[in-house]
């Protein structure tokens, strides 16, 4: 077995710079060398694990380089922790702390978060991820970020999760639609309606899926797609009606389309989510308060949301 004890960071670094930029030229201009040291350290690299990382044809990672990458990019992570946290015994917390949000509520949650974070911890650097559950998940385990915010539960061993808040499930239908003029909406009007919906596995669909057999109506499938606010732009496109959270829908009201509250829905659940075994950042440690502080102040002035912990002022 290859000896281990010599591996260089140079060298993990130099190869995440060829996948990343797709081959070792590019990446020679991006760590401002020359492609000859790029070569040398990722053939030092190879040597050291026994296997070929680079496709010196395509510039793309093996099998073994996938590999290799994952677990590079958890050190690079690991790394810039140790030093954030190292800092932040003798100083104000510094580093950089990285956050996964869904996106309808990333729109409402990410401006305020940033402005909050700028306040309370000037030196920490925010990096905003907005993907679905199931990318964020990924993004997660990769070691890519730290924190997500998303849709619970997770069904995910390796995740815990902490509540932030649930929102109210609506209906979005576009004019012209059977259900346009209705101000409240019931499990009865939707039986046998064509619906915009999540793909069969997803939670919620297994909610919706099971409340309409137990009062046998027929959950009509319009389109099956995965990603919210798809979803709602399809929906507000005139494309069909979909049922959303709160949070996807646009505060614009002359766009021509329709929402009213669906009763018998369960809400939507979001919490904040970090790998089990994890140890957080003090820059992703102090992220995280400050973002509770945001959902709890800020979740209850959004349409349809409800804070787990509902914010009280400060006595005067």
């Amino acid at each position: 077995m290859p000896s281990l004890f010599v591996m260089d960071l140079r060298q993990l670094s130099t190869f995440l710079a060829v996948v990343d930029h797709g081959g070792f030229t590019a990446a020679a201009r991006s760590l401002h060398t020359v492609q000859s040291n790029v070569s040398a350290h990722v053939s030092r690299l190879e040597k050291e694990l026994g296997a070929t990382l680079v496709d010196r044809a395509t510039g793309l990672p093996t099998a073994e380089g996938l590999i290799v990458v994952e677990r590079a990019r958890r050190v690079q992570a690991e790394l810039g922790a140790m030093t954030a946290d190292v800092h932040s015994v003798r100083s104000e917390v510094t580093g950089t702390a990285r956050i996964g949000i869904i996106g309808t509520t990333a729109r409402w949650l990410a401006p305020n978060l940033i402005d909050a974070m700028a306040a309370a911890h000037p030196l920490v650097r925010v990096e905003v991820h907005d993907a679905t559950t199931a990318s964020l998940l990924l993004k997660l385990d990769s070691g890519a970020i730290e924190l997500a915010v998303l849709t619970t539960p997770t069904n995910d061993p390796e995740v815990v999760a902490t509540a932030l808040f649930t929102e109210d499930r609506i209906l979005a239908t576009p004019a012209g639609h059977s259900l346009f003029d209705l101000d409240r909406v019931t499990l009865a009007d939707l039986d046998g309606i064509e619906l915009i919906v999540e793909p069969p596995g997803r939670p919620f669909r297994e909610q919706l899926d099971a409340l309409f057999a137990e009062r046998h109506y027929t959950l009509a499938v319009k389109a099956e797609v995965d990603g919210t606010r798809l979803m709602a732009s399809l929906a507000f496109e005139g494309f069909g009606a979909a049922i959303l959270p709160a949070s996807a829908v646009s505060a614009r009201s002359d766009l021509g389309w329709h929402t009213a509250p669906v009763e018998g829905l369960p809400g939507r659940a979001v919490g904040l989510a970090t790998r089990r075994q994890a140890l957080l950042s003090a820059p992703a440690r102090v992220l995280a308060d400050v973002l509770r502080d945001v959902v709890s102040a800020r979740g209850e002035r959004q349409p349809g949301i409800h804070p787990a912990t509902p914010h009280r002022p400060t006595p005067d």
